[in-house]
């Protein structure tokens, strides 16, 4: 597919302020002339919807193949349903979650990472993808006295954050420093989209 806007995602562990800089960046992009989007992973479509329903929102996780694929299954209906018809408009699409959150979080669970991809072949590759990275133990600290989903817990969001580390490594994320005021987490992070985009 010819693609002519810019697909940007942003990934991190539950409540590291993925959101919080994803809509800040497109307000940012906007304030510019841009035509920027915000979307989320789970989707919004019916498979998204159900993954909320009836994936997260479960007191004993179910198995992590049948997480993989349901997520899998959502991405490829976010992208095709949304992302592609954006794109081909030109738009710059802001994704709050894409497939390294599944690479991650399936992987954490001992899912084979290449089986993973493998099921995520269909999905667009990202113009730019950037991980925020922020200390478990402040994680913790955010969840604290809310109702947690099935991946909200230290074991969990230890490994899932291990993966993260290692697919910065492998250039795959541009990794921030999330455990800074919102203002300059959102600076850096508009430093790195308007470089991609060739404006200094």
């Amino acid at each position: 597919m010819k693609r002519s806007g810019l697909l940007i995602c942003i990934e991190g562990l539950d409540k590291s302020g993925k959101t919080t800089q994803s809509l800040l960046l497109v307000d940012a992009l906007k304030s510019r002339g841009f035509e920027a989007v915000y979307t989320t992973e789970p989707s919004t479509g019916e498979i998204g919807r159900f993954i909320q329903r009836y994936v997260l929102r479960r007191k004993q996780r179910v198995p992590a193949s049948v997480e993989a694929l349901l997520f899998a299954a959502d991405r490829i209906d976010h992208v095709e349903r949304e992302i592609k018809p954006m794109l081909k408009d030109g738009k710059i699409v802001v994704s709050d979650r894409y497939v390294y959150s599944s690479i991650a979080y399936q992987g954490a669970a001992g899912l084979d990472i290449e089986w993973i991809k493998e099921i995520n072949k269909m999905a667009l590759k990202p113009d730019l993808a950037i991980y925020i990275d922020v200390p478990i133990e402040v994680i913790m600290r955010r969840l604290k006295g809310r109702e947690r989903t099935v991946m909200e817990y230290p074991d969990i969001q230890m490994k899932v954050r291990d993966i993260y580390i290692s697919l910065v490594n492998e250039g795959k994320l541009t990794l921030v420093d999330g455990n800074r005021p919102i203002k300059k987490v959102s600076s850096q992070i508009q430093r790195i989209v308007l470089e991609r985009l060739g404006i200094k």
